[in-house]
């Protein structure tokens, strides 16, 4: 049975070596609204191409994978109702079911990665939650990359998790971590989280110098996280970003939401009381990884 369908494009360009950048679907899915998710989505498969590279958008339909979508596909996914957000874990479930979905950071990394894709831009990666020592809640993303050779170009992790204890974690898990252009963890909505990273890249050449070394080590196993600030003009105000956190996690702690539950309801309540400002911030970053992870696999 013919589970992964991989567009011609993407075909051909992997077989001929040619740079081939993966994005997720969740952003278009469930990230943005509609129709603005379908503009965005286009732009992001236009920023791929402009910097020499092919994008393959990851989703399922009908119980098919899909690396590289077509337009109409792409459409499918921005505008269908119904269309569910699928982990890792979730991929056989969907698969056996016929179900369509927007594909995670973690499902994302890993069906790109079997395709042979190196590299993958996303926003921002899941990881410890706060207030871990009760919940013991952390992103599947930490697991899979441990586990999944590719590099993420990404603004660092989601800044309503525990940062400090995400980067511990993956330090823990072996996922290689390196700034770009910056010795501060990126903060996702901010410029900086405050967090030190022990490497610096200051070029797409450097980054895939970094990318080859691995290889050339054995060392493919696991992710290497390419951390990548969005400009402190395109950032939320830090003085707003923390006062609307605060208020978010006091409501979050009021109303009993715990799980899965938390994470959509932060970013929501960000989204609403800086009246869409974390959104703009969002998306600034995601443009910013998308052509630096295509100008890295041009490199490569």
């Amino acid at each position: 049975m013919l589970l992964t369908e991989v567009s011609e494009e993407v075909r051909e360009a992997l077989s001929a070596g040619r740079p081939v950048v993966a994005l997720e679907s969740t952003i278009i899915a469930h990230g943005l609204p509609r129709p603005r998710n379908l503009v965005v989505a286009a732009e992001l498969e236009g920023l791929v191409r402009s910097a020499g590279a092919v994008p393959a958008t990851v989703a399922l339909l009908d119980g098919r994978v899909h690396i590289g979508l077509a337009e109409d596909e792409l459409e499918r996914i921005a505008l269908e109702i119904g269309v569910r957000k699928l982990g890792q874990r979730d991929l056989a479930p969907a698969v056996a079911t016929g179900a369509s979905g927007a594909t995670t950071v973690s499902a994302t990394a890993f069906l790109a990665a079997r395709a042979g894709i190196r590299v993958f831009a996303t926003g921002g990666l899941g990881g410890v939650h706060r207030e871990w020592t009760h919940s013991q809640d952390e992103s599947a993303d930490l697991r899979v990359l441990a586990q999944t050779g590719i590099a993420v170009v990404c603004a660092g992790v989601k800044s309503v998790l525990d940062v400090p204890a995400t980067l511990q974690r993956l330090e823990t898990l072996g996922v290689g971590v390196v700034g770009y252009g910056t010795d501060r963890f990126p903060g996702f909505y901010l410029s900086s989280s405050g967090e030190p990273v022990d490497w610096t890249v200051h070029s797409p050449e450097e980054a895939a110098a970094v990318i080859r070394a691995r290889d050339a080590l054995g060392d493919p196993r696991s992710a290497l996280v390419i951390a990548n600030p969005v400009p402190e003009s395109d950032q939320l105000d830090p003085d707003l970003h923390d006062r609307v956190l605060r208020e978010a996690l006091d409501e979050c702690t009021e109303r009993g939401i715990v799980g899965q539950a938390v994470t959509p309801f932060l970013l929501d309540f960000l989204t609403r009381r800086t009246r869409g400002a974390s959104l703009e911030a969002n998306v600034a970053a995601v443009r910013g990884n998308v052509r630096l992870a295509a100008l890295i696999a041009a490199a490569l």
